[in-house]
């Protein structure tokens, strides 16, 4: 490490994963992996991770974010931090949940001299915080925990991610394939500004090492500003389906219409209704700041339509080691 906190480029950091089983991390490991990082992967069963392709090539450590005790052996001779997980779906009372995991993670790195944090949290305007959706506020909370903690943090703000098995993108999914007509509330005319996979993937993998200024959060997002409903539409084009009519229902309240996401996709109740509500205001990058810390990927952000098209096709991921995931939407993963 060299002065004032700043990693020289070339430098490897011994990583730790949390959310390892879930979406994002399952990914994240084996492109660590292929950067040259030691990855230590969190698990509170272990042996869910038995049948992961890189399972042989990482060490595994059993801890629970709710157990300090734990994250302290576990965190042990790591650089770099990385929280993938959340609880929401798995808990009415997800908010606070988040935030006292937070400061354990919070407690154990600092007792275990971890250097750096990375987080994914959520895409949101800029504002008041008491506008934001239970789960958005939460997300923000989370990240101001790490910032404010005195370990380098990187907290990387996302919208919907684009990518087979990302929770809010087969919501997408499973809308436009079942529904030729369907009835929407107002937020589908709200814009938002989808990422690839491989772009998150892209920007995490760097986040190990590259310097930063400080502590803070850094908008991501991918080359395409849209509506909500044109993403379905996009999506619809792409797949090969007929163009989707969307009937506009302005008094659709959150319940109803996380009921309705329910009843016509794979996704439960308890986790429909938090991403429902987020979509409740615009998810646009408001700075592009991170173009200054990370450049873009090579060649380009990707677009929206190549994004669905390569997530249509498994993302390609089994061919640098990624396990090919479907949405066990019944256990935490980022969206």
């Amino acid at each position: 490490m060299t002065d004032g906190g700043l990693v020289p480029e070339n430098e490897t950091s011994r990583c730790l994963v949390t959310g390892a089983t879930g979406y994002i991390g399952g990914h994240l490991v084996p492109m660590l992996l292929e950067h040259g990082h030691p990855v230590r992967a969190l698990a509170r069963d272990p042996a869910k991770l038995d049948d992961a392709p890189w399972r042989s090539q990482v060490e595994v450590a059993r801890g629970d974010l709710g157990d300090p005790a734990s994250l302290v052996a576990a965190f042990r001779d790591v650089d770099v931090v990385y929280y993938l997980v959340h609880s929401m779906g798995t808990s009415p009372d997800f908010v606070s949940e988040e935030a006292e995991a937070a400061r354990n993670v919070v407690a154990a790195a600092i007792q275990a001299g971890v250097r750096r944090m990375v987080y994914l949290s959520g895409l949101h305007p800029d504002g008041d915080v008491a506008d934001l959706s239970p789960h958005l506020r939460s997300r923000t909370a989370v990240g101001d925990i790490l910032i404010d903690s005195g370990i380098e943090a990187v907290v990387l703000q996302a919208g919907i991610v684009v990518g087979s098995g990302s929770a809010s993108f087969e919501m997408i999914r499973h809308l436009t394939d079942r529904l030729p007509v369907m009835t929407a509330p107002r937020w589908v005319h709200n814009q938002i500004q989808p990422i690839a996979i491989d772009d998150v993937l892209h920007y995490l993998v760097e986040a190990a090492v590259a310097p930063v200024p400080e502590s803070r959060t850094w908008d991501v997002g991918g080359p395409d500003v849209m509506e909500y409903g044109d993403a379905m539409q996009g999506y619809a084009e792409v797949a090969g389906l007929h163009e989707r009519v969307i009937i506009v229902l302005p008094f659709l309240t959150p319940t109803i219409a996380s009921w309705w996401v329910g009843l016509v996709t794979p996704i439960p109740s308890g986790l429909a209704r938090p991403l429902v509500e987020s979509l409740h205001c615009d998810a646009v990058a408001s700075e592009h700041d991170i173009d200054g810390v990370i450049p873009p990927p090579p060649g380009g952000r990707t677009g929206y339509r190549d994004a669905v098209t390569k997530a249509l096709h498994g993302d390609g991921t089994a061919s640098r080691g990624g396990r090919k995931h479907l949405v066990r939407l019944s256990s935490p993963q980022p969206q």
